[in-house]
């Protein structure tokens, strides 16, 4: 078999051609530290690290948003423990009034300081989180609580919540809307509201009430027309007739009377009602059932019967009916205060998995993708070596003749 020397030059030219490209991939390795440079290098980790850097990824966005999300509900926790504060203040003011020996200075005076309380829970009902985004405007951009001319606070937002995605299939509510929270507040206790009337001229003081029996009371209420009225009599004698003005019946059929002593209640149809002080015959007691008033209304109701100068009676039970709608309003912030902490020891759970996770998935990318940086600088020096030895070589057999043979 003959050997061409053209033959011989190319297998030497192909030999060093390999060992540079080999040498290329190695050095490569060596300067970014990573085994997979191109998917050629490794079809099958190429496409394990395309994966992994695609869940890297997304646990990467997850856990922005969590962070956005956690910072948005502390700021609304904090807010709403600012407002609990204030109305707690204006609660105790209202008590304060109540006691019947302050003069119309110190009602006044009461007044004043309950109207700063109704401009700071505006101010902070508007409140917004470190993007600039209204706290309660639900998933409306505009300022959520508006002041009218005559004072009226309005409310500009809606009824929905703004949600984030912090896990495949799982989104978090990362605000809560102002019509619950402040507008739309049941008043007296909830499921009715028991008042004096406006005409009355005895002392009698309605205080307290609830729901004894719920069953009694939906059953009851239903054929009342929506509340009843209680009248007074000669002596604390009492009757009741429904909203249509008919006489409400036991369920022996018999009309519902009684005799009011000081200091005792009224109690009829699944409902209880605490009073104080003694009626003047013709006065009245009027129960209404599903009222609702913003906590706006309440402050400035408060206000405008501390300034109303009227009797010590009147003054009281306006107060009284305005603090059991504050109290509502309480009620509400301590629920949705409880919702917020709820969803803040997801987001807290959601990012310690996130961030075990991560570390998990970047040990899986390093395995795959990453190189062995002690092999990749040998393998570079053994290399360079054999190149280096394949280039002295080539350089040998081509100065060689059969004119250096002959001499």
């Amino acid at each position: 078999m003959r050997l061409s020397t053209s033959w011989m030059y190319q297998q030497s030219v192909n030999n060093m051609l390999a060992q540079q490209s080999a040498l290329s991939i190695t050095e490569n390795q060596v300067s970014s530290g990573q085994r997979i440079n191109v998917a050629s290098d490794d079809p099958a980790g190429a496409g394990q690290v395309v994966s992994l850097n695609h869940v890297i990824a997304a646990n990467t966005q997850y856990t922005s948003n969590i962070n956005n999300a956690t910072t948005s509900l502390n700021a609304e926790s904090s807010t709403l423990s600012s407002i609990n504060t204030v109305l707690t203040t204006a609660r105790t003011l209202a008590l304060q009034a109540i006691n019947g020996t302050m003069s119309n200075s110190d009602l006044n005076s009461i007044a004043s300081q309950i109207s700063q309380i109704r401009q700071q829970v505006v101010q902070l009902a508007n409140g917004t989180d470190a993007n600039g985004n209204a706290l309660f405007a639900g998933t409306s951009s505009a300022t959520p609580f508006q002041v009218g001319a005559n004072g009226t606070v309005t409310y500009q937002g809606n009824g929905q919540q703004q949600h984030t995605s912090v896990g495949s299939g799982l989104q978090i509510a990362t605000n809560d809307s102002g019509a619950g929270l402040f507008m739309n507040i049941p008043t007296g206790n909830g499921t009715f509201q028991a008042s004096a009337g406006s005409s009355n001229t005895g002392t009698l003081v309605v205080g307290a009430n609830s729901v004894s029996d719920l069953s009694a009371w939906n059953s009851s209420v239903a054929s009342s027309g929506g509340g009843y009225t209680i009248t007074f009599g000669a002596g604390g004698s009492w009757s009741a007739t429904n909203a249509n003005g008919a006489a409400v019946l036991d369920s022996s059929g018999n009309p519902v009377t009684g005799t009011y002593t000081d200091d005792g209640s009224i109690s009829f149809n699944g409902m209880s009602i605490s009073m104080d002080g003694t009626p003047s015959a013709g006065d009245t007691v009027s129960v209404q059932a599903g009222g609702t008033q913003d906590i706006f209304s309440t402050l400035t109701n408060m206000i405008n019967a501390l300034q109303s100068g009227g009797s010590s009676t009147q003054i009281t039970n306006a107060l009284n009916r305005q603090v059991e709608s504050l109290d509502q309003t309480q009620n509400s912030i301590s629920n949705v205060q409880v919702a917020v902490g709820g969803r803040l020891d997801t987001l807290q759970q959601q990012s310690s998995t996130y961030s075990d996770l991560n570390v998990t998935y970047q040990t899986a990318l390093s395995d795959v993708q990453n190189v062995d940086a002690y092999t990749a600088i040998s393998n570079l020096s053994l290399q360079q070596t054999a190149l280096q030895a394949s280039q002295q070589l080539f350089a040998q057999v081509k100065s060689m003749s059969l004119f250096d043979y002959l001499k």
